[in-house]
């Protein structure tokens, strides 16, 4: 017997209005907005009868040269990654000093949180202000890869990391100890959370503020915290995985907005009365506020996500049940910490598998080069005498770090531009991080020349392998490929 939402039942109309896919008009006139907010005027979005939307080129870019710099819609820091690093929740800047994301990483590693695990949200929040607010900065205010730092350190590393003592991790932290040259790597002032829950930290009052308005008032767990059970919010974030917090940040967003455009609503209706009067359910202004998320491709996650390899296909049917009882039981959770009657449809099964399905088919993963690295590979390449005094100090901190030294902020996110680029085997641009990309942006750097009129693709796997692995990997996102590699190669 499969899982049954009441709500799935109650709002099946509301519900089938939110999921149908928008008109081509108004999805060519959304994506004509973001590029031009983007500043790209080099690109179009065009639909394609076959293929859906695609990403064109309106003038022609060079190899190496950059395509596009995309905000994500939302996105999340792995939350395993966020031991090793501490990152502005908003536009995922590292932020802090040297000293104190060193100092931070080894003293969580050292209370047995380490990059290999999930973070206990109870052992990691009593530790969060202790290792978060503290700063010595003097600073001012499918793929992503990195095209710096190719090389590592010439220290020679021992085989098992060398832990410091309590004094010296003690010390970084509360910035009475300054490491030589970190000053050549200036991160932007940590800024704790306004709902002040422990946990969010930004690089700045605005992105805080951003943060704020657009979804983290409903996530905070903290003393200004709008849920309407801190103690359901609570449960709720210790059950869901990093994918499941994505859709809470989705929803999030969407009643958020929601409740900006009634209120805006509200307010031209006092000034003009009669004009545009609210509708009785408010389900108009629900659609407006849903609009950025329905134009991401959507599949029920249950149906297309990608059956483990420890799975016999023959348990397909009883592994996608699992599936769908475990969002089932995310909704319970979730409803009991912020449900809002204005907004249900929004909290209905079928939403969240439509939610979840458009990350797994949509998602980017997010990657921020780490400022560590950068430190110690500046320390290697002093000249000498420099460098044999800098590294007197320095080789016990690396020593204490291991291999873990270069670990970058890691994570998942939505971008809406990047979203609409088609596959391709042989793509002509490619996901990219250079030097200066040092924020949570998808960045997309032209692979070789493009020509103004041909279409931008990306590829989605690694597109290196056998054609029969590609196909198989690409068949998770609901197509065969039949790109001139494809064509070439298929027998």
């Amino acid at each position: 017997m499969g899982t049954i939402c009441p709500l799935d039942v109650e709002f099946s109309d509301k519900i089938a209005a939110l999921l149908k896919p928008p008109s081509p008009n108004e999805v060519q006139k959304y994506f004509d907005q973001i590029i031009k907010t983007r500043q790209c005027p080099g690109l179009k979005m065009k639909h394609d009868g076959e293929f859906g939307k695609g990403i064109y080129a309106e003038s022609e870019f060079r190899e190496g040269e950059l395509v596009l710099k995309d905000q994500m819609l939302v996105g999340a820091q792995h939350s395993s990654n966020k031991v090793d690093c501490l990152v502005c929740s908003y536009c995922f800047s590292f932020i802090g000093s040297i000293e104190l994301q060193i100092g931070r990483k080894l003293y969580l590693q050292q209370l047995g949180l380490s990059s290999s695990k999930e973070c206990d949200p109870e052992a990691y929040s009593h530790i969060s202000k202790e290792c978060h607010l503290a700063d010595s900065s003097d600073g001012e205010d499918d793929s992503s890869v990195t095209d710096h730092n190719e090389g590592s350190c010439s220290y020679s590393e021992p085989k098992e990391n060398i832990p410091l003592s309590k004094e010296v991790l003690e010390s970084l932290l509360n910035g009475d100890l300054k490491l030589p040259y970190s000053n050549e790597f200036c991160l932007p002032s940590t800024v704790p959370c306004p709902g002040g829950c422990g946990e969010a930290h930004y690089c700045s009052k605005s992105c805080a503020e951003a943060d704020w308005e657009s979804s983290h008032s409903l996530l905070c767990t903290g003393k200004s915290s709008v849920s309407s059970s801190k103690e359901a919010l609570l449960r709720f974030i210790d059950h869901a995985n990093d994918l499941v917090g994505l859709y809470f940040q989705v929803i999030s967003y969407t009643i958020l907005r929601y409740k900006k455009l009634k209120a805006a609503q509200f307010q031209h209706q006092e000034q003009y009365t009669g004009l545009n009067a609210i509708d009785s359910s408010g389900f108009s202004l629900l659609l407006e506020a849903w609009k950025p998320i329905s134009m991401g491709h959507k599949r029920r996650w249950w149906d297309c996500v990608a059956l483990p390899d420890d799975i016999d296909s023959s348990d397909e049917a009883s592994f996608k049940m699992e599936i769908k009882e475990l969002a089932f039981k995310s909704l319970e959770l979730l409803k009991k910490a912020i449900f809002d009657q204005e907004c249900a449809p929004l909290f209905s099964l079928e939403i969240y598998g439509h939610i979840i399905g458009m990350f797994e088919l949509n998602n980017l993963d997010l990657v921020v080069a780490s400022p560590v690295e950068d430190y110690f590979l500046y320390i290697d390449d002093l000249p000498d005498a420099e460098k044999e005094e800098a590294e007197r100090i320095t080789r016990p901190f690396l020593y204490a770090l291991g291999g873990d030294y270069s670990v970058c902020c890691q994570g998942s996110a939505f971008f809406p531009l990047q979203s609409c680029m088609n596959h391709s085997c042989c793509p002509n641009a490619k996901a990219f991080k250079r030097e200066e990309d040092r924020d949570g942006q998808a960045t997309i750097i032209a692979f070789k020349p493009i020509s103004k009129g041909e279409e931008i693709t990306i590829s989605y796997i690694d597109e290196e392998l056998p054609m029969e692995e590609r196909q198989a990997l690409l068949a998770d996102y609901g197509f065969r490929c039949r790109c001139k590699k494809c064509r070439e190669e298929d027998p």
